[in-house]
């Protein structure tokens, strides 16, 4: 659609007669907008173009009213720039003199003929001096109004009031740019101050266009300026960086522009909705190694993160020019190359880095061994940005570099600090080239909530916090152990290199030790130690993977994987490093539960490794062990050995490997102490493994049937219980006991809450013993694990030394997915031995351990086979409903 098909303005009927008329018109804009896009038309120039569409419309319908001199409407904010996307609000001031005139009639004709045209306006109608004084109390108003220009009526009131509201009378060029310099500190915190979040606003994230408006505000207040481009004349900003702004500022207006017209509104939410559909629209495809939308997102990330790096500079840079100009100055001298000046390091002249290259390593060094260092001055980080070409294979094999960098990751503080300042003035990824590759490089999940580059700084940082005594009640083992580290630099180079390989296809760990290892013989690290760093890079999953996915219980698990550690040495250098990964990863995954299971995988671990490998624990041993010091504690209430004999006289063998002895006896005096001998006994305490606090245990023992790990589900699915672990032992009288570790939904403990419990309590025996009483409840799945429905993956495997099958199912999150999968344990005639849990953002990775209903294990393949489609089918069919 042509812009000639758009009909004059100004010959459009008068108001009243005219809604349908300026409603086409709109409509018509909004096509030849949509069409131009599509086509590739420059997007400043569609910006703009909306805007001064507007301008004729507004004017013409302005022009249809009475009005005096002493009324003027005038477009503030975005509208006032010029700036309008597709759906963006349209901000009006309808300005009076003091003396003006009663016009309330024409307004409220006016605005209501605004809104019934359905044209998205914010306005607001003020006299002169309520104008001015509506500024200097709210400096919001104040910058919209700095941004003002006039539409139609007397154009003089509008000079008046920009006079008014000038820096010479409210808000000084220091209080203005202190304001707003705080205003985007509260708006990045709630951001996390990242620019790498899973669902960004393009408009107010880090980075955003929120970034570049706040340079533009400055720039206006403090010089009178009318353009950033005005700051090149004044030497602020460099040619290059004026292109960044402006290539980064039409970029995100192109995605803006895009994500108006998918949305059909206002949306400045790049939500999960719209990402893919996004990447398809701008060419993207999946290749082996990324996805489409995962290669989109990056090329946003990337700009966002030098806008946000250009943001910070220009701010330190207006910092260091308006608010500190008259300041006294506190210098003093590093070095030969290197000064503070009020608490900021800077060269000694600006050609430092070309005569020694070698400064821009030491820079960091001397930052992370000074406290006295806050940070670095905008104009060195100008030159240490412009110097980037000086880091080549000749600086890299450069001796004084390499050593310079091990100095920094054995720096006994500010690592993490200066490896992301590495990182932020680009330096990191020049020295270290594979790490260019994750920069930006986001994962399309809701388990990851970094891009790689930003998890892997955070794991840095998490590493440097295993050494405050801050940190010793959230992670007492992590920091006990990285105390006795004889070399902490190499978890950090294994951190830095965990994830380097993610995004080129195959597997990244293996892919990321061969990166390792050569970083390490480049560096000069000797071979054991590089050795040490290249293996912590390749089992990096291996303890998160064992503690969540295998039974810990069993000596023979906690033996292979000593075997794989090898050594204690190894032992202690991976579980901080997993320990960090996870909270890295994303700090809900951190729960006590599975701090638990990895405190209880280290404890046996190192018992092994202690005990030696040639010494394997007897299984028969260990169970002779548990038993007798349950009989201990279980005489003391009165019981006697014959009576405890015979009430575990069917009990299998798994029970007393698996189960602690507090917990035996705790379940063996409620069977003996019930009431009825049939009766059902639920028992609920809180902490379990390893004096482990923060999840709660519900014991069940009850009548053996078809069908009852999904009623069990079920209940605890009503009662907005996550379970953690499952644990089913059958008795051999007819009966089950039936251990599970559980969380409330929010990943929170239960806690010490009498009625909750009580209420749980009669809840779940009421289900088990009048099951057809309850309806299965229906939930909605919340909105983002609806868009991440990949298909479902199982696999069946045979564990020939205990008899079961292992069954692993792999898929998307939804609420009721156990009591689902419980349906089809019956349909099958399947008994459920044991079950560990693992829900990792949007995916769960659960693995049951499973036999046919006559305790053996599930082998025929046609009936494997049979079982993975009807659970596939089941839980596909369900993925993407909204209600379960």
């Amino acid at each position: 659609m042509s812009q000639s098909a758009l009909p004059d303005i100004h010959a459009l009927p008068q108001p009243g007669q005219s809604i349908k008329t300026y409603k086409t018109y709109l409509k018509t804009l909004a096509a030849d907008l949509k069409t131009r896009f599509e086509a590739g038309e420059q997007i400043s120039a569609l910006v703009k173009m909306r805007s001064l569409r507007i301008d004729e419309l507004l004017q013409g319908i302005w022009q249809s009213y009475q009005w005096g001199d002493d009324i003027t409407l005038i477009a503030v904010g975005g509208y006032g720039r010029g700036e309008l996307h597709p759906y963006s609000d349209i901000d009006l001031l309808i300005l009076t003199s003091d003396e003006g005139g009663d016009y309330r009639e024409n307004i409220e004709g006016l605005i209501t003929l605004l809104w019934d045209i359905n044209l998205e306006i914010g306005h607001s109608v003020r006299t002169m001096s309520e104008c001015a004084q509506a500024a200097a109390d709210d400096i919001t108003i104040a910058t919209n109004l700095m941004e003002s220009r006039t539409l139609a009526g007397n154009s003089e009131l509008q000079t008046q009031l920009m006079n008014l509201v000038g820096p010479e009378n409210i808000w000084s060029s220091s209080d203005f740019f202190r304001a707003k310099w705080d205003e985007q500190i509260l708006r990045h915190r709630k951001f996390a101050n990242s620019e790498y979040n899973l669902e960004p606003n393009i408009k107010s994230s880090p980075g955003g266009l929120r970034d570049i408006q706040m340079i533009g505000w400055v720039v206006k207040r403090h010089f009178g300026a009318q353009s950033i481009d005005e700051l090149l004349e004044r030497q602020f900003l460099s040619k290059e960086e004026l292109d960044t702004l402006k290539e980064g500022q039409d970029f995100l207006w192109k995605v803006r522009f895009a994500l108006h017209i998918l949305a059909g509104r206002e949306e400045d939410r790049l939500l999960f909705d719209h990402q893919r559909t996004l990447a398809e629209q701008f060419g993207f495809t999946d290749s082996d190694g990324k996805l489409a939308v995962e290669q989109f997102m990056q090329q946003y990330y990337r700009w966002v993160m030098h806008l946000g790096e250009l943001n910070d500079v220009l701010m330190q840079h207006f910092d260091e020019t308006i608010l500190r100009a008259c300041e006294a100055e506190t210098v003093f001298e590093i070095n030969s190359r290197f000064r503070v000046r009020n608490g900021h390091i800077e060269v000694c002249n600006a050609k430092v880095f070309t005569k020694t290259p070698s400064a821009l390593m030491e820079i960091f060094v001397l930052m992370a061994s000074n406290n006295a260092i806050d940070g670095v001055r905008a104009s060195t980080i100008r030159l240490i940005r412009k110097s980037h070409h000086l880091i080549d294979n000749r600086f890299r094999a450069d001796p004084k570099n390499k050593r310079y960098f091990l100095e920094l990751l054995r720096s006994p503080q500010r690592v993490a600090l200066n490896l992301r300042r590495m990182k932020r003035f680009g330096i990191l990824d020049k020295f270290i080239p594979a790490f260019a590759g994750i920069v930006g490089q986001m994962q399309h999940d809701l388990f990851h909530i970094y891009s790689v580059d930003a998890h892997t700084l955070e794991l840095i940082k998490n590493i440097s916090r295993f050494r405050y005594p801050s940190m010793v009640e959230k992670y007492p083992m992590a920091c006990r152990i990285m105390q006795r580290l004889p070399k902490p630099e190499l978890l950090y180079l294994a951190g830095l290199f965990h994830d380097i390989a993610k995004g080129r296809g195959g597997d990244h760990s293996s892919l990321g030790a061969v990166d390792a290892r050569e970083f390490c013989e480049q560096i000069g690290l000797n071979k054991r130690d590089g050795n040490l760093v290249a293996w912590l890079v390749e089992k990096h999953l291996e303890m998160s993977s064992v503690s969540q996915r295998k039974d810990i219980q069993d000596p023979e698990v906690i033996r292979d994987f000593a075997l794989t550690m090898g050594d204690i040495q190894h032992l202690d250098y991976l579980f901080c490093l997993t320990v960090a990964d996870i909270n890295a990863t994303n700090p809900t995954l951190w729960t006590s539960w599975r701090a638990s299971l990895m405190r209880q995988l280290y404890a046996e671990t190192r018992r092994a490794l202690r005990r030696g490998l040639e010494n394997p624990i007897d299984k028969q041993e260990w169970i002779a062990e548990t038993q007798l010091g349950a009989i201990e504690k279980l005489e003391d209430y009165g019981f006697t050995e014959a009576e405890i004999r015979a009430l575990w006289a069917n009990t299998g063998e798994d029970y007393f490997i698996r189960e602690q002895i507090d917990d035996i006896v705790w379940h063996t005096r409620a069977i003996a102490n019930r009431v009825k001998a049939n009766a059902t006994v639920v028992l609920i305490k809180e902490g379990g493994l390893l004096d482990h606090a923060g999840v709660s245990q519900i014991f069940v023992h009850t009548r053996a049937r078809v069908g009852l790990f999904a009623l069990l589900a079920e209940a605890m699915e009503q009662l907005d219980l996550s379970i953690q672990d499952a644990r089913i032992y059958n008795s051999g009288t007819g009966y089950t006991l039936d251990t599970f570790y559980v969380l409330g939904a929010d990943g929170e403990s239960i806690g010490d809450n009498p009625s909750r419990i009580s209420h749980i309590i009669e809840f779940m025996r009421e289900h088990l013993e009048h099951p057809e009483r309850f309806t299965e409840v229906n939930r909605r799945t919340p909105r983002q694990m609806r868009l991440f429905s990949t298909p479902t993956r199982t696999s069946m495997t045979t564990d020939l030394n205990k008899a079961q099958t292992i069954l692993e199912v792999i898929t998307p999150d939804r609420p009721g997915l156990l009591a689902r999968l419980g349906r089809i344990f019956n349909q099958y005639h399947i008994q459920l031995q044991n079950a560990k849990i693992a829900t990792l953002g949007e995916r769960v990775e659960d693995v049951f351990f499973i036999t046919d209903e006559n305790q053996r294990p599930i082998d025929d393949p046609k009936l494997c086979e049979e079982i993975q489609q009807a659970i596939c089918r089941e839980l596909d069919e369900k993925a993407n409903s909204k209600t379960l």
